[in-house]
């Protein structure tokens, strides 16, 4: 196998730029997405006009795969349910919470969680008492959590990616609004948020993958399903002996994202595209990263439809912060902290 990667330096136009050029001038066989959806979203007009095969990582948005593409694949939980996990485990804790606030990045992912969840909250009698979506790149946000102050929130669901949730959640601490919890998208499930140190306590944010995941080879004889690639224990060690420190959800989702198309191939016994795509169309196993299985629906194929989310919470564990799984219940590991300021 032969590597072929460039810095895409997070644009559009360069990212269809390099990906013309990994195709036309490199010859590679397969692609893995670049981060984000917006950026996979430009990817997959160029991967698909050329008929290669993508496998999309770091790119959440279901929108990418309702444009008939047929040969890009996604290995994260769609954003259309990433966030129901917070509203589930809101009804467990608390029945009577009724009022939601809203203050999620205005980018393509966030918004798409934020119209699914918003549309899940409601069936379940939920009333979004204030939604807002704040610019890209945002670190300021001192007016938004006094507007949420005043709104009659009882939870604040939120963010977009780490930078912008990272500063929320301290400025939400050093302000403390009249919130009983809070759930903000991909900053919590970040080893580095601990920086903040204890104003990361209580935070919550739904996570694509852990270290502290159940999924394992006997797992994998329960439910019926193929076991194939290393086992958690085995990806994290091997991570820290290279890295020198704990694997995110986004490593392990870079990882697995090769670990599929290695599948495949080996499924395939060929680089042919039209018998690996028939692999990928067929495959449901289950890997360290949890179950992967895609849609093969002409509406919306390459969709995922078997992985699963976990909500985490930053917690004092023995006096050190540590990140815990509170929901889904099946997986908790540890009872939530709940309100959130204690």
């Amino acid at each position: 196998m032969e590597l072929v990667y460039y810095d895409d330096e997070s644009t559009s136009d360069r990212v269809q730029q390099l990906y013309t050029k990994l195709i036309t001038e490199d010859k590679v066989d397969f692609l893995i997405s670049p981060y984000s959806s917006g950026l996979t979203a430009a990817a997959a007009q160029v991967t698909e006009s050329y008929g290669k095969i993508m496998i999309a990582t770091g790119a959440a948005s279901d929108s990418i795969f309702k444009k008939g593409y047929t040969r890009v694949y996604q290995v994260y939980t769609p954003a259309s349910k990433y966030m129901a996990g917070a509203i589930d485990m809101l009804q467990q804790v608390d029945p009577g919470i009724k009022k939601l606030a809203f203050l999620f990045e205005n980018s393509k992912f966030a918004k798409s969680v934020a119209t699914a969840v918003k549309a899940y909250a409601e069936s379940k009698g939920y009333e979004i008492v204030y939604e807002e979506y704040y610019p890209s790149g945002a670190t300021e946000f001192t007016t938004y959590i006094a507007q949420i102050a005043q709104s009659g929130a009882e939870a604040l669901l939120g963010g977009g990616h780490f930078q912008d949730g990272q500063s929320l959640a301290q400025q939400l601490y050093q302000q403390k609004p009249p919130l009983k919890a809070v759930f903000i998208l991909v900053a919590p499930t970040v080893p580095e948020f601990a920086d903040i140190g204890d104003a990361a306590v209580g935070f919550m944010g739904p996570s694509q993958w852990e270290a502290i995941a159940p999924y394992s080879p006997d797992q994998a004889k329960t439910l019926g399903l193929e076991w194939y690639g290393p086992t958690i224990d085995e990806f994290v060690n091997a991570y820290k002996a290279e890295y020198g420190k704990e694997p995110g959800y986004h490593a392990a989702g870079g990882y697995v994202a090769g670990l599929v198309l290695q599948y495949a191939l080996e499924k395939a016994g060929t680089t042919n595209p039209d018998k690996v795509k028939d692999v990928l169309d067929n495959m449901h196993i289950l890997t360290f990263w949890g179950e992967i299985q895609f849609s093969s629906r002409a509406e919306d194929h390459g969709l995922q439809v078997a992985h699963e989310r976990i909500l985490i919470q930053w917690q004092k564990v023995g006096g050190k912060l540590e990140r815990v799984v509170v929901w889904p219940a099946k997986f908790a590991k540890a009872q939530a902290l709940y309100p959130i300021w204690g």
